[in-house]
């Protein structure tokens, strides 16, 4: 029975944690989705396990940060190791990143989904339709995008403002807007093994990167008593005990309990366009990523946290259709960066399979071995954005493009997140107390102008904005500088040109951010 229902601002195709997040960010600014999944319920066999501080905090804005915590467990880094398991290189990143949160962070892919369906079960504004197979996405560049759908009960038909495709890696929606994969030369097949035991297994709390090109392997501990093995096939097919034994006592006899055993054939690939007017695609629908740098999922969720706030702002709030166009060119160039150094390890790893493979190796041990070169490879993986109408870049290596630090402060008494204070829309920083023209700048954008000196942190933003030779800094919405005021300045110099694609004149912000009185409120939401 075929069945047309009522337009919907946003159709979600794939209800992983990539679309389960973006539907939260998006319901967290007012505009109600309906998510599409094959599946009635978490896929229960671990994947992803790996988070750094940036997607911690992307998680934090999705209103799960606290209960990621609960199941997260902090990491040292990254180790290359030989083919007799010594150490070639050390990546150490340790302590808290400039987001506020551990560097680097275990967990399990199962619980993190458990928790983001728990996290939309409570919103209103997320319709969760499980169960149903997507059969068609029809672009429309002047209405409404098309999506049809099969369940028990029949076929439907959904009209959306919006499609987001999250349908990984096979995606229909990629399909649908004539998308194609753009190979960034990384294909190899691989066994995934993911154990459970109480043995005394060898490891340093961090992923060791086994660089043996007849037996490469990927060595972490995602849990109390969970650790998950990697390795690259060959010729034949050695049981799991042997594989994983040189991480074991010799003398352990006990249970290891191989929770899934997989073959994966690891692919780097680019898709060539993500968007086709209404219609998006994110995450593994848009990249393919090796794992050697834990950062697949993560790509995703940072695709979801650029994406939100600019459709959001279109649809409920005036923002310029053009708006939507600097998706694809803030997160493409991102994407490929971390894909090559994906395909980067993966090769270190593996030495190659021609006859160059062991000049690499060799090379690879002595550039391990100058002073400060593993401090600078184990930086962090987000480089600024590239200029554009959201990144108003005019000096080289100045804060625009770059992401805010969420330091702890204190508000209304209580010690709290950064971000929780800010909310989910634009803010402006400012070193000292704003003039004029920027408190009207922040009127026109329904917020406003805070003085650091105001928010009671341990200094970490008024030196950042010294050393970043500001004055004041606009954030966007994820928190990545907009356009600074520079140092000795009063004004921002190119307003035009952002204020033109946000509206900020003739659309306010809805009612609900107006009836607020301060910025300085409770976390409680």
């Amino acid at each position: 029975m075929s069945r047309t229902q009522p337009p919907v601002p946003v159709v979600i195709i794939g209800a992983g944690p990539v679309g389960v997040t973006a539907a939260l960010l998006l319901a967290r600014r007012g505009i109600p989705t309906v998510l599409l999944e094959r599946h009635q319920d978490v896929y229960p066999l671990p994947r992803a396990v790996a988070a750094d501080d940036e997607v911690r905090r992307i998680l934090q804005a999705a209103g799960v940060g606290e209960e990621f915590a609960a199941i997260a467990r902090p990491a040292n880094g990254l180790r290359l190791l030989d083919a007799r398991h010594r150490v070639l290189a050390e990546f150490r990143r340790t302590g808290h990143g400039p987001h506020g949160y551990p560097r680097i962070s275990m967990f399990d892919q199962p619980e993190l989904e458990r928790l983001l369906r728990d996290a939309l079960a409570r919103t209103p504004q997320c319709d969760l339709r499980g169960g149903v197979e997507v059969t068609g996405v029809t672009p429309d560049a002047t209405g409404p995008v098309g999506v049809t759908y099969r369940d028990a009960d029949g076929e439907h038909h959904l009209r959306a403002e919006a499609v987001l495709g999250c349908d990984g890696a096979n995606s229909l929606t990629r399909d649908a807007i004539g998308a194609v994969w753009e190979d960034l030369r990384f294909e190899e097949s691989w066994t995934v093994v993911d154990v459970r035991t109480n043995a005394d297994v060898r490891c340093w709390e961090g992923v060791d990167q086994v660089c043996d090109p007849h037996r490469p392997a990927t060595f972490m501990r995602v849990g109390e008593d969970r650790y998950r093995w990697e390795f690259r096939l060959g010729d034949g097919d050695e049981p799991v005990r042997e594989l994983i034994a040189p991480w074991l006592p010799p003398s352990h006899a006990g249970d290891v309990e191989v929770v899934r055993e997989t073959q994966y054939t690891f692919k780097a690939r680019l898709a060539d366009r993500w968007r086709s007017g209404r219609v998006f695609l994110l995450g593994d629908a848009a990249h393919l990523t090796p794992p050697f740098i834990g950062q697949g999922l993560c790509s995703g969720l940072r695709d979801a946290a650029n994406l939100t706030w600019k459709l959001a702002r279109v649809l409920g709030q005036g923002g310029d259709e053009q708006l939507l166009d600097t998706y694809e060119s803030e997160r493409k160039p991102h994407a490929r960066h971390v894909i090559r150094l994906a395909v980067a390890m993966g090769w270190a790893m593996t030495g190659g399979q021609d006859g160059a493979a062991p000049l690499r190796r060799r090379l690879l041990t002595a550039a391990c071995r100058i002073p400060g070169l593993t401090a600078l490879a184990g930086r962090d993986l987000s480089p600024p954005l590239p200029a554009g109408p959201l990144v108003r870049r005019r000096l080289r290596g100045g804060l625009a493009g770059t992401h805010c630090p969420q330091p702890w402060i204190t508000a209304a008494g209580r010690r709290t997140r950064l971000d929780d204070l800010l909310g989910d829309s634009f803010t402006l920083l400012t070193a000292t107390e704003p003039g004029p023209s920027l408190n009207a700048l922040a009127h026109a954008l329904g917020v406003r102008a805070i003085p650091v000196s105001d928010l009671g942190d341990d200094g970490t933003l008024a030196a950042w904005l010294h050393q970043g030779q500001a004055e004041a800094v606009l954030l966007r919405p994820d928190r990545v500088v907009l356009d600074i005021v520079p140092a000795g300045g009063r004004d921002f110099t190119d307003t035009a040109t952002w204020a033109a694609l946000l509206h900020t004149t003739r659309s306010p912000l809805p009612p609900r951010r107006a009836a607020e009185p301060s910025l300085l409120r409770s976390t409680t939401r």
